[in-house]
């Protein structure tokens, strides 16, 4: 009887000494991430930092990240080894009575990233305990997540419409429009329409023209391309769309271009205005008619005036020739007058 008694004595010291030791193993609440940015662009560097909220002597973490997004640069807060996609940081200083209360990895996001990537980072934890190990904390199973959005700073679209000369009224007139990006954002559905403001009565067209598909739309009537829209985006992204353009009447017109995200409710991606005089038909025409036949006779009549040569002297003063000729005849008749009397005489 006293062996049993005994037996079962020892049995509650076991029991009790079991619980009290497990009592210290609790669940570390405290415990937080943080980034220190949560957009990342191509080449920069992203911190996660794992915060205890409490003093560490023991623990091991895995960090995994995307390996096609990230590179592993350094880790502090223990001995770190990266796995691929996994970075493991040990530290134990059971018996040195030394703690942390935090570590720290730092990643780089791969520089050839074009386009936007969301990501994670993630965190798990087994063997934590404090500075004596008197106490121990659960692992951490349940992974602890940090989204962060790895892409290039964008740069907004530019919308240009190209023509050369004079606009006249219902004559077609070849146009260039393109819009381009030195690193656009991407869009899945993205579409080019348009929007017109004429004179009274006036109507205009712009006439998109896809010679490889051998495609015309009105693009204020209809907008250009799939009705869904299509893909743009990426590095040093450009296209181009040949237009021709008709105007019916003379005036001013305002054409407004917008790029569409058909996806987000058809939110305005880049728009610009332009402004056109469009002149009436025949007017170019007979302008430069009448220039050239005003500066040829102007011309003509500088060159009469300079060049004619005249037919005959002009008569202006007077004849000298006159007395000179009636002298003479006078001195003739007197000399033959003495002459005949002279002979009379005889």
């Amino acid at each position: 009887m006293k062996r049993i008694t005994s037996l079962t004595l020892i049995l509650v010291l076991c029991m009790t000494l079991f619980v009290t030791i497990n009592s210290y193993a609790a669940s570390l609440d405290t415990i937080s991430i943080e980034t220190d940015k949560t957009v990342v662009r191509p080449g920069e560097e992203v911190r996660l930092t794992i915060n205890f909220g409490t003093e560490l002597g023991a623990y091991t973490f895995d960090i995994g990240y995307d390996n096609n997004i990230f590179d592993f640069v350094s880790a502090t807060g223990g001995t770190a080894n990266d796995n691929t996609n996994k970075v493991r940081v040990v530290f134990d200083s059971t018996g040195e009575n030394t703690s942390k209360t935090n570590i720290s990895i730092i990643f780089k996001a791969k520089k050839e990233l074009t386009s936007s990537n969301p990501t994670e980072l993630t965190v798990v934890g087994k063997g934590l305990a404090n500075s004596d190990a008197s106490i121990s904390y659960d692992d951490i199973t349940t992974p602890m997540v940090k989204n962060i959005i790895v892409e290039p700073e964008y740069v907004d679209y530019d919308i240009n419409l190209a023509y050369t000369g004079e606009i006249i009224k219902k004559e077609e007139k070849d146009m260039k429009l393109t819009f381009s990006s030195t690193m656009g954002h991407f869009y899945e559905h993205a579409r080019l329409i348009a929007e017109a403001t004429s004179p009274e009565g006036a109507t205009v067209k712009l006439m998109g023209i896809n010679n490889a598909e051998n495609v015309k739309q009105d693009i204020i009537q209809s907008g250009w391309g799939n009705p869904q829209g299509y893909e743009i985006g990426g590095k040093d992204f450009s296209q181009v769309l040949n237009l021709k353009a008709i105007f019916s009447l003379e005036g001013e017109y305002e054409v407004t271009l917008k790029l569409i995200d058909r996806g987000n409710s058809d939110s305005v991606i880049s728009e610009k205005q332009y402004k056109f005089n469009v002149l009436a038909e025949s007017v170019p025409e007979e302008n430069e008619k009448e220039e050239t036949e005003a500066t040829t006779g102007n011309t003509n009549i500088s060159t009469n005036t300079i060049t004619q040569v005249p037919t005959s002297l002009p008569k202006t003063g007077a004849n000298i020739y006159l007395p000179i000729g009636i002298s003479i005849i006078f001195i003739i008749c007197i000399v033959a007058y003495y002459r005949s009397k002279t002979k009379t005489q005889k």
